[in-house]
């Protein structure tokens, strides 16, 4: 049986694994349900309509799967889907997805600390970690292993590339790509982002590869059609360049068919 303590409340509809544990004053609702390994802290809410896997560790104060802020919902089923290996630091906050049927997902091996928010219909890929009060606005995608600074905004839609790293306090209003460092009021691609690129064993070779493609991209300003031209004649195709050609280049079409350059 699940470790409840007296001072929570576990609704009868809730699922809740066996070895569970729930600390004192932790509110599960019915339609909530919790994988083995899971760990409840103090005053955690989890809300209906939110599907969380193992060994996930929740703060005090963290609020899953609430509604969403979203003028346009109005209590249509939507839901919370978490993957395996989590951290959600005290007073974090997630939201159920906006639109019947739809979620928002978090993956697995997930870090998240304390005061961060993560709006509806948002998609966390796997290994990400986001620092202290950053707010991810509806509809962001953050892609496996980036790294969100401490008090960053990312305005919704946007889709912050994998293995990046966003400095603190820097607003994000438009997509980040893959490998760099974004950081400043400007948003600005500043380099790669060699430490994480280090610390994944990606290779000297391909770093100096990606840097080249780097200062075509958003240094030499040509513009990023033949930015994109001048890379794929002179820069050697790794697979991390291949990755953010290909990134860009969806960038740059658009979701609605517009160029969006920098």
């Amino acid at each position: 049986m699940p470790t409840i303590h007296p001072l929570a409340y576990v609704d009868p509809k809730a699922e809740v694994a066996d070895d569970v544990v729930i600390g004192p004053f932790c509110n599960v609702e019915a339609g909530a349900s919790l994988g083995s390994g899971c760990i409840l802290e103090s005053h955690v809410t989890i809300h209906r309509w939110t599907s969380i896997g193992k060994n996930n560790r929740f703060g005090p104060g963290t609020v899953i799967g609430g509604d969403p802020q979203d003028r346009k919902y109005h209590g249509e089923p939507t839901f919370l889907q978490i993957g395996d290996d989590n951290v959600f630091r005290e007073y974090v906050t997630i939201h159920r997805a906006t639109g019947e049927g739809r979620f928002t997902t978090v993956g697995n091996d997930v870090f998240v600390m304390a005061y961060t928010h993560i709006g509806h219909n948002c998609h966390i890929h796997d290994q990400v970690t986001i620092t202290n009060s950053a707010g991810i606005a509806g509809h962001v995608t953050i892609e496996e292993k980036a790294n969100i600074g401490g008090m960053v905004g990312i305005h919704q839609f946007c889709r912050v590339g994998k293995s990046s790293m966003v400095g603190g306090f820097t607003k994000v209003t438009r997509d980040v790509p893959p490998f760099v460092l974004v950081e400043g009021a400007d948003e600005a691609v500043r380099d790669i982002n060699a430490v994480g690129l280090r610390r994944l064993g990606v290779t000297q070779d391909a770093r100096l590869a990606l840097h080249k493609a780097v200062k075509l991209l958003f240094k030499s300003k040509i513009g990023l059609t033949n930015a994109l031209e001048l890379v794929r004649n002179e820069v050697p195709m790794t697979d991390e360049v291949k990755y953010l050609l290909a990134f860009e280049e969806r960038r740059f079409h658009g979701r609605n068919g517009r160029g969006d350059q920098h």
